[in-house]
């Protein structure tokens, strides 16, 4: 869709004159061309009845960016000038949540509408709002106007307003000019914006990736550099953060984009260090092929599972460490399991890492072992775990990627597609050429024990 028609960027070039004025561009719905069926219905009742009440009531954010994209929002945000407690007083199906930013969840059954009331800039005197030495901000309940909350988003192409009741959009700091170039630009400082909430470095990652845009410049160049401030962020937060990065769609393009803007190396320092480590280029293929693979699964509808991502992400350094234990006298087993302990211990002090995720990590990586058996009776045992699948997926994601271990994943890919009596064969089959190769083996440690202790042939 083109915007070529609506320029409002030079316009409206300084920040502080805005922010003063509060001017913006009331652009008609003949303008900007918004499908109103597209619309959720809920959330323009929500809207209405607000603004009924005699509040200020808009669509804003993702949803707004969305549908001029034409694309189908996920979810439709709405900003009021209502403070959370008179939201509540309007509908009963309403939840508060939230301290350090308070919210109001209006519910239909199990899914809910998001309103969030005006936000003002910080001030440190204020109560409602505070931010520490380094930037950072740690309270966030400053209300304020219409004009002072676009100040408070983070994007300009996530700023757009909507009024549904009457067709007009919204649009204080050019953020219609900035989707028809396809840039992704901070409103105000953007080191002062990153430092304010470090998370945002993401967010802006994860936008570029997700529709394809530019990071602006002033808004990309600081991004190295700060993307330390992320070691500050709840571990526990960091972990939802990564799977909107990785498991949104997008995840093959935003891995990349991570690594190009110096950013991984902050949220999976294993993860870096292995690729950075690893001669063979395998670890990286697979990384690739994994998120490549999850990004088709999401575009069919198919499920994917953050322990699979993160068995996939840690594979290396915990092979490389089982391995080393094992060479040390340590039982298979246990060395993984040593291992595998050790690097999600280590992993948890960047991005926490759930238990119920990470006690399926482990069963995926224990399972590989259990490949090499091909024995009847242990192959239909392994057949018939609960993890079986995201194991034997694994198994084949390390074959692809260039590891040794391509006849396992062929053996196996046959034997789960095999009748009964095809099993057997080829359990047998296996089993024979087993024991052929044990028993060349033992020949040519006959021969070479015989070829030590004979005389020269000159005696």
């Amino acid at each position: 869709m083109s915007f070529g028609h609506i320029v409002c960027k030079t316009e409206f070039a300084d920040p502080t004159r805005l922010m003063i004025t509060g001017e913006a561009a009331h652009v008609p719905s003949a303008v900007h061309h918004i499908p109103a069926d597209k619309v959720c219905g809920r959330a323009k009742d929500v809207v209405r009845r607000l603004q009924k009440a005699g509040y200020e009531a808009y669509l804003v954010g993702g949803c707004v960016r969305d549908l001029l994209l034409g694309r189908t929002p996920k979810d439709f945000d709405i900003a009021t000038s209502a403070r959370p407690e008179e939201i509540r007083k309007l509908f009963n199906s309403c939840r508060l949540i939230g301290r350090r930013f308070r919210l109001a969840h209006i519910y239909y059954g199990r899914d809910y509408l998001e309103v969030a009331t005006f936000r003002a800039p910080h001030d440190e005197g204020d109560d409602g709002g505070k931010v520490n030495d380094e930037g950072r901000i740690i309270h966030d309940n400053v209300y304020g106007t219409l004009e002072e909350d676009v100040w408070r988003r983070d994007f300009t192409i996530n700023a757009l307003f909507y009024n549904p009741s009457n067709g007009e959009l919204l649009d204080f700091v050019g953020g219609l000019d900035d989707l028809h170039h396809r840039k992704i630009r901070l409103i105000g400082d953007p080191e002062k914006r990153f430092r304010e909430d470090p998370v945002r470095l993401l967010r802006a990652i994860r936008f570029a990736a997700k529709l394809g845009f530019d990071i602006e410049e002033r808004t990309r160049t600081p991004i190295a550099s700060l993307a330390i401030l992320l070691e500050a962020v709840s571990s526990a937060r960091l972990f939802d953060e990564i799977i909107k990065l990785l498991h949104s769609g997008d995840g093959l393009p935003t891995y990349r984009l991570l690594r190009e803007y110096g950013v991984l190396q902050h949220l999976l320092p294993l993860t870096t260090e292995s690729i950075e480590e690893d001669s063979t280029g395998n670890f990286a293929r697979m990384v690739e092929l994994s998120l490549g693979n999850t990004d088709q699964r999401i575009a069919e509808g198919k499920s994917v599972m953050p322990a699979f991502l993160y068995a996939v992400l840690l594979w290396h350094k915990v092979h490389l460490a089982a391995v080393s234990l094992q060479l040390k006298g340590m039982p298979e087993m246990q060395a993984l399991h040593v291992a595998a302990t050790d690097a999600l211990r280590d992993q948890v002090d960047f991005t926490a890492v759930p238990r119920r995720f990470s006690n399926i990590t482990r069963e995926i990586w224990a399972l590989q072992s259990r490949f090499r058996h091909r024995d009847l009776r242990r192959a239909n045992l392994l057949l018939g775990n609960a993890r079986f699948r995201a194991a034997y997926d694994f198994l084949c994601l390390r074959a692809e990627a260039g590891e040794q271990v391509k006849d396992d994943a062929e053996w196996w890919t046959a034997f789960q597609h095999a009748t009964p009596e095809e099993r057997q064969e080829l359990s047998n089959g296996a089993q024979g050429k087993k024991a052929g190769l044990r028993r060349r083996k033992k020949r040519k440690k006959s021969s070479n024990a015989k070829a030590a202790t004979s005389p020269p042939a000159s005696e």
